[in-house]
């Protein structure tokens, strides 16, 4: 498995991905809710990659884009040392440390940034990623109540953070 930045030339299988774990319910957008086309989708790239305290990388096997974690940094003074993470890996290669990897590339990159604290969101039923988020190193600093409306239910998600060394 190979770790890289996003580049725009994967706007359109990056797109797919997206689509595809946008159906497992557990991400921001609703099933068929994103309506990007690949020319939005390249322009958003752009703009993250453009942005010196943000960055895209994926887990590609094979031509394949397995996964992702975006880190998108802040440049105000007071919230310089925080990054706020996104992470998501295709359905069919979940359970093989892809995920794991993706935030070991994160941690690289906060500490090249000067980065020093992780935060990121999860749905409060997705124990899967609950528990691998604390095997590396996260802990539940509070919940977001009514955070997401779902199927018409309101969930909640746990706010989670890492502190780099």
């Amino acid at each position: 498995m190979d770790y890289r930045p996003l580049d725009i030339d994967d706007a359109q299988q990056f797109l797919k991905l997206n689509k595809e774990l946008d159906e497992s319910g557990y991400m921001l957008y609703a099933p068929g809710e994103r309506k990007m086309s690949v020319e939005e989708q390249q322009q958003l790239i752009h703009k993250i990659t453009e942005d010196p305290s943000s960055d895209l990388l994926v887990g590609e096997e094979n031509g394949e884009i397995t996964g992702f974690i975006l880190m998108k940094g802040n440049e105000l003074e007071r919230n310089r040392h925080a990054a706020y993470l996104a992470l998501g890996v295709k359905e069919a290669w979940r359970g093989q440390g892809i995920g794991k990897a993706l935030l070991r590339q994160a941690f690289r990159w906060a500490r090249e940034k000067g980065v020093s604290r992780l935060e990121l969101t999860v749905l409060k039923g997705n124990k899967t990623a609950i528990h691998m988020y604390k095997q590396m190193g996260f802990k539940i600093e509070g919940e977001k109540v009514h955070s997401l409306k779902i199927d018409g239910e309101y969930r909640n998600e746990y706010y989670m953070y890492k502190l780099l060394k």
